[in-house]
């Protein structure tokens, strides 16, 4: 019995990584969204998945360096919770005031402090619940 042929290898790779040159805009993007939203230093690194220190400041000086994957998906959260409270609410500054305005729904907690409890998790409660109070505009 013949062995079995190798299967082709895929030309599609799966990034662990994002380089320099592609995270640029998306910390800025992300650091502008935090300055917004009133977030500290300790709640925008939880956010961001606990990077070490020195990593974080030199992400948030726009010392671009390479950007594990899941902290581009954490930023993607971030962004998407930003969008969903600018359709929501008609006044910038209502959006922007959202995220620290203690919530029922997250047991009294604001969402910002949901969302920097540190799980990818957290950030997907705070995208569900505000993509689930906009379906009807969706």
């Amino acid at each position: 019995m013949a062995a079995p042929a190798a299967l082709p290898q895929s030309r599609t790779r799966v990034r662990s990584q994002f380089r320099p040159e592609q995270t640029g805009p998306l910390l800025v993007g992300f650091f502008g969204i935090m300055e917004r939203w009133g977030a500290d230093n300790a709640q925008a690194r939880r956010i961001l998945g606990d990077p070490p220190e020195r990593t974080f400041f030199k992400w948030k000086r726009g010392e671009s360096t390479s950007v594990p994957m899941d902290t581009v998906r954490r930023i993607g959260y971030v962004a998407g919770i930003y969008k969903a409270l600018q359709i929501l609410y008609s006044d910038p500054t209502q959006a922007d005031l959202w995220p620290r305005k203690p919530n029922r729904h997250f047991n009294g907690q604001t969402p910002l402090e949901r969302m920097s409890a540190g799980d990818v998790t957290d950030l997907a409660a705070v995208r569900a619940y505000l993509d689930a109070a906009r379906a009807p505009w969706s």
